[in-house]
């Protein structure tokens, strides 16, 4: 599945910026350190956007581009942050066959909210995941680590309404 950028405001403070120069400097030079750099990052900001893959690139001499290709590529960067409430969809095999895509579908309909993105206010991010081991409960999402099981695509509205 493709990532998408949002509008979200980048927020970033000088505080994380001057972590992040430090870890660029602690793994400046190394073999293999574009990986720990990101994954450090997005610890830091809780997310990887335009803004800090740009001082990355910066400070270490790797193009924008190969950044932003790993930062695609490996589903573990994120390039929006987490929503107030994110909301996490379960693909994996059990819940695929019992209809999360639909599940899925329904929520970033009524959200109006892409999936894979957070919505510009801020509120809502919609992630499709694999297995969350609940297959038992398939077809299975959270909301901000609650989970719930059994869904319909009718669920959607009643679920999504104790959040607006």
């Amino acid at each position: 599945m493709k990532k998408k950028l949002t509008t979200v405001a980048f927020q970033g403070t000088p505080e994380q910026e001057k972590q992040l120069l430090a870890v660029i400097a602690k793994h400046k030079g190394e073999k293999g350190s574009m990986m720990p750099i990101m994954q450090e990052a997005q610890d830091i900001y809780g997310y990887l956007p335009i803004e800090v893959q740009t001082i990355i690139a910066r400070e270490t001499g790797v193009s924008l581009e190969e950044i932003y290709g790993i930062a695609t590529f490996y589903s573990q960067f994120k390039l929006n942050p987490d929503g107030k409430y994110a909301i996490s969809v379960c693909l994996g095999t059990a819940c695929y066959v019992k209809g999360s895509g639909d599940v899925l579908d329904e929520i970033s309909k009524q959200l109006n909210v892409p999936i894979g993105s957070t919505s510009p206010d801020g509120k809502f991010s919609v992630e499709a995941t694999r297995c969350l081991g609940a297959c038992g409960l398939a077809p299975v999402m959270t909301i901000n680590g609650e989970v719930y099981g059994s869904l319909k695509k009718e669920d959607v509205k009643t679920i999504l309404a104790k959040y607006r």
